[in-house]
């Protein structure tokens, strides 16, 4: 072998050791682009508790619609009990916070039907992500609704690839209707030992109502104050408030004018700031 043969083959080995770490990089490169790229659209997921429907938060959106310069789009989403689903309303060209109510055709009360309820809302979070092509959003969950996206965030979230922004729970009872603070029921065990797969860099709103010292006429306070038991440590930031004064009982919650005003300012005008991040 000549010197002029080996100094082909010595450079080129050189120029394959260069370009190694090149090809080891890029990957790392494109995975991180796609770990920190935010869609333009972030909807906005509403989901109603037990015995309410998809149309549960018509009232609220128009609420919410006439005190904002940016109109939201309402689409209604119905996952029924095989998993098929039937849409109503739609989403606006280039509205990039569209309002989603999701809602269930078995809509009654009760553990199991919760856990099934978080399974169907995967079902509907995952098509209509296929279909609108965003990879973050904010939801709010009233009731058992609050305890629905707990779940989705704690065991289907990493699945989607999607980067949860905010959660707000409005009388959620994360013990369940259970008076006695010493007693721990499945559905609140379940989700405290999930705690740790919530999303780190979520924010947490906790709101509660008041109609006389114990709770809402429906839900006790200790089981909606154990959502800090949940979220606290385990997600960026936890709010928990607590609403007075007229519809704070439990069924009138969502259409308080203190909570919209809290649905406007936390969930509906932080998207500009989240975007441009």
């Amino acid at each position: 072998m000549n010197r002029r043969f080996r100094s082909v083959i010595f450079i080129g080995l050189l120029l394959l050791l260069l370009c190694v770490p090149g090809f080891l990089w890029r990957p790392q490169q494109r995975a991180s682009v796609e770990e920190a790229y935010r869609s333009q659209m972030a909807p906005v997921f509403l989901v109603p508790g037990s015995s309410a429907t998809q149309d549960r938060f018509n009232d609220l959106v128009s609420g919410i619609n006439q005190k904002t310069p940016h109109q939201h789009s309402l689409l209604r989403v119905e996952v029924m009990t095989d998993g098929a689903l039937k849409y109503t309303g739609s989403i606006r060209a280039n509205d990039t916070q569209p309002i989603i109510v999701v809602g269930f055709e078995n809509h009654h009360d009760g553990y199991a039907t919760i856990k099934k309820q978080a399974q169907w809302f995967t079902i509907a979070f995952k098509a209509l992500q296929k279909t609108y092509h965003f990879n973050h959003f904010s939801a709010m969950g009233h009731s058992n609704g609050g305890l629905v996206l707990t779940m989705f965030l704690e065991d289907d979230l990493a699945g989607t690839k999607a980067h949860a922004d905010r959660l707000m729970t409005i009388a959620s009872p994360f013990n369940l209707e259970e008076f006695d603070q010493n007693v721990d029921t499945p559905l609140f065990k379940q989700l405290s030992n999930g705690r740790k797969r919530l999303p780190k860099e979520l924010t947490v709103y906790s709101i509660a109502g008041s109609e006389g010292y114990s709770g809402d006429g429906i839900v006790p306070f200790d089981s909606v104050n154990r959502g800090k038991l949940i979220f606290q440590g385990q997600v960026k930031h936890f709010t928990q408030m607590t609403v007075t004064g007229a519809n704070a009982n439990h069924a009138d919650l969502p259409e308080n004018q203190q909570i919209i005003t809290l649905i406007r300012q936390d969930l509906l005008a932080s998207h500009g700031s989240l975007h441009g991040q």
